[in-house]
């Protein structure tokens, strides 16, 4: 290799999680997340890098709302877009890393003038959700503004290919990985299904970085991706998702690679780890050697926490015993809140640069955890810790949150007044909103139950997901594929005992359990039919037309109808509800074209005739979803019978006279007639409330809309009017 100078080095900021958008309806600390994105973009083009690499979780959720977006959009064309060219060369195939109409980087696209070029993969906050499987980043890379590498579209099997970047005699192979649930990608990893690919030329030339977003501690047993689980050629790995800021590289001796964890650029959680001080890094690579220049973040918000034992201060100690003690130690705790905040304040001045006014000086972020576990025949009276914090309404940003009390105590768990065995405060205490897994809270829960029907690692992925991807029915999904899993197991069983029912239901949750653990069951998807989106539906403006409680289509019980269920826009009759494949189609009867008009009896009769036929007849039902948008944008005729080959108008006109004197008819018989007549006649009716809304509604397809022998059985619906009209030709 020839002799490399400072002109083959290449510059890189990396950067994790800056989760823009976090709380950004808080008054006080609603513009924290994109401030410090700002700050970190003004960075790259302030010590002109060559590109910059985004480690995930660029935006705090995965429908970023308009004001997050709007400013890193503003962020990235202020600091990224300009006349400066590009040094960096590509030579691995653009169509292979980047996905997309434009499946080229952004800098190599001749409309767009970008000189500094941001490499990202998508975290867990902002992972591809939705139809059509797009992400935030997606939105960005189709603007020019991002490259968005490292997808993982199969989780059970992944390929890995290298961005391959060249700047003077120094080469970079740029590995990205986004998110993949831990437990699976565990799993994937263990099989030998995840697949990294080398330059096939001069290997030992390539500098070799990679970025993830996973869970970098073993949490559970495989909830984490151990190191030693990447490939040994890789020389620097950057870890995104985990918040606490190691920017300083750490040698792992069994792989001979380095790890460096930036951290997030914004605190998320009232937690040690995010109290730490908020880094970003340059790091230059040149030739197989790197270095590492941290930068401090000094636009972040100052936070400072404390923990104390009660119990090892002398002072406070004496307190337990003594009798209305609460004033004294609130005074105490006061005092401490009070230090913390000159702390955090001094702090954030010591960084700043040049003058300041003192109104710039932000709030700070405050955390007091207080262990009150009291001695022997004592007790601590703690003020309500709401009441305590909004002591420092001026002083502090978070305001409801600034001390927690918790107790440690041998028991895990304990008993309710109904008997059922809960988490003990203590354990309830320390997840806190800030630090709480929701798949660890739930864990906590149903360790102290005995679920019997339900499998529980499923229970609390589908909490998860309803939580955290905002998915409105996982719990309805989850309760009713595991409802019906359990019956189809047990009406598979020849004979069952009733002393050995609940034992086969509970062996069945078991191996339900044991499958989902070992990725064998993935989640059950969301099956309900959605009624087609109107028009002037905005996803932008009215939201996503599929979370809407309108947009699903439910059965009879109130559930989310599924393919095949027959729910349909008009409420069918019962009668009608049954699979195309039952039965097959049964073509109209002649009456219904040869029906006499002449009298309120005879017409009553066909009346009848018609109901009974229209009960037998099937209704064909589309069973999957791909024939369900194949049928979208098709407007079949509507369930009545059909008027194209009714007679010409000029014969038809006298119709309505006829029709007119029908109400005289049933004078001429009994009464007991003239009922039956009418409650023959409302059966008629029954899709009628549908053109009384005012939302456009789409009918499924009928038999009786549809006629073999009319070539134009798919025309247009008639209009309202139309439809009226013809029911009062009839």
């Amino acid at each position: 290799m020839p002799a490399l100078t400072p002109a083959d080095s290449i510059r890189i900021l990396v950067a994790t999680d800056s989760h823009v958008g976090y709380s950004e309806r808080d008054h006080i600390r609603g513009d924290d997340s994109w401030k410090s994105f700002h700050e970190v973009m003004g960075l790259a083009k302030e010590r002109d890098v060559d590109m910059v690499l985004l480690g995930g979780d660029l935006f705090h959720e995965n429908k970023p709302s308009r004001k997050s977006m709007y400013q890193v959009m503003r962020s990235l064309r202020m600091y990224c877009l300009g006349d400066k060219p590009c040094e960096l060369e590509i030579l691995s195939d653009m169509s292979e890393n980047f996905q997309g109409a434009f499946n080229h980087a952004n800098y190599q696209d001749p409309d767009i003038n970008v000189s500094i070029p941001v490499f990202s993969i998508h975290g867990n906050h902002d992972d591809p959700s939705g139809e059509g499987h797009y992400a935030a980043l997606d939105l960005l890379q189709m603007s020019g503004l991002v490259n968005y590498f490292g997808r993982t579209p199969e989780s059970d099997n992944i390929q890995i290919k290298p961005v391959l970047l060249q700047k003077g005699n120094t080469k970079l192979a740029l590995y990205g990985m986004s998110n993949v649930r831990d437990e699976r990608l565990f799993r994937t990893f263990r099989d030998g299904k995840v697949k990294f690919f080398q330059p096939g030329t001069q290997k030992e030339d390539w500098f070799n970085l990679m970025t993830v977003h996973q869970n970098h501690h073993a949490y559970t047993e495989t909830g984490y991706l151990p190191e030693n689980f990447l490939p040994g050629f890789l020389d620097l790995v950057v870890w995104g998702h985990e918040h606490e800021c190691i920017i300083d590289p750490k040698l792992n001796p069994e792989m001979n690679f380095h790890v460096m964890q930036p951290g997030s650029s914004v605190a998320t959680s009232l937690m040690p780890g995010e109290a730490e001080p908020k880094h970003v890094a340059i790091v230059t690579v040149i030739g197989r050697d790197f270095k590492v220049e941290p930068i401090r973040l000094k636009s972040v918000r100052p936070f400072a926490m404390k923990e104390i034992i009660l119990s090892d201060d002398k002072e406070i100690k004496k307190l337990a015993k003594k009798d209305n003690h609460r004033a004294e130690l609130t005074r105490h705790l006061i005092a401490i809140v009070d230090e913390l905040i000159e702390q955090a304040t001094n702090g954030w001045r010591e960084i700043q640069d040049g003058e300041y006014a003192e109104e710039d000086v932000p709030k700070p972020l405050i955390r007091l955890r207080v262990e009150y576990s009291a001695p022997d025949g004592g007790k601590f009276d703690c003020e309500n810790p709401q009441r305590f914090s909004n002591r420092f309404v001026e002083k502090v940003a978070n305001v409801n949150d600034v001390i927690q009390f918790y107790r440690k105590r041998a028991s895990a768990t304990r008993k309710t007044a109904t008997g059922i065995d809960m988490p003990e405060e203590s354990v309830l205490a320390q997840l806190t909103i800030d630090s709480v897994r929701i798949d660890r809270l739930v864990r906590e829960y149903l360790e102290a139950q005995s679920l019997t029907i339900l499998p529980q690692n499923s229970f609390g992925d589908a909490v998860s997901q309803f939580v955290d991807k905002d998915d409105k029915y996982a719990m309805q999904s989850f309760v009713q594929e595991s409802l019906k899993d359990q019956v189809q197991h047990l009406m598979g069983v020849d004979e069952v005992e009733e002393e050995e029912f609940m034992t086969l239901v509970d062996q069945h949750r078991t191996d339900l359990e044991a499958k989902f653990a070992a990725g064998e069951l993935k989640r059950a998807r969301k099956r309900g039919k959605v009624k087609p989106k109107p028009d002037l539906w905005d996803d932008d403006i009215d939201g996503r037309w599929e979370d809407q409680p309108g947009a699903m289509i439910f059965s009879d019980d109130g559930g989310l109808a599924e393919d095949g269920d027959g729910a349909s826009v008009a409420a069918a009759p019962k009668g009608r509800r049954k699979a195309a494949a039952a039965a097959p189609k049964k073509a109209a009867a002649p009456a219904k074209k040869t029906a006499p008009a002449k009298g309120g009896r005879g017409r009553k009769k066909v009346v009848e005739e018609e109901s009974e036929e229209e009960e037998d007849e099937d209704v064909p039902m589309l069973d999957d979803d791909e024939e369900e948008e194949s049928q979208l944008f098709t407007q079949p005729s509507l369930p009545t019978r059909p008027t194209k080959k009714a007679a010409p108008p000029r014969k038809a006109a006298p119709a309505p006279a006829k029709r007119a004197a029908a109400p005289r008819a049933p004078a001429r018989g009994s009464k007991a007639a003239a009922a039956k007549s009418a409650k023959s006649q409302t059966k008629l009716d029954f899709s009628q409330p549908t053109f009384s809304q005012p939302k456009p509604q789409v009918l499924e397809l009928s038999d009786d809309g549809i006629d073999d022998d009319d070539d134009d059985a798919f025309e247009p619906a008639p209009s309202t009017a139309t439809f009226r009209s013809t029911r009062s030709k009839r």
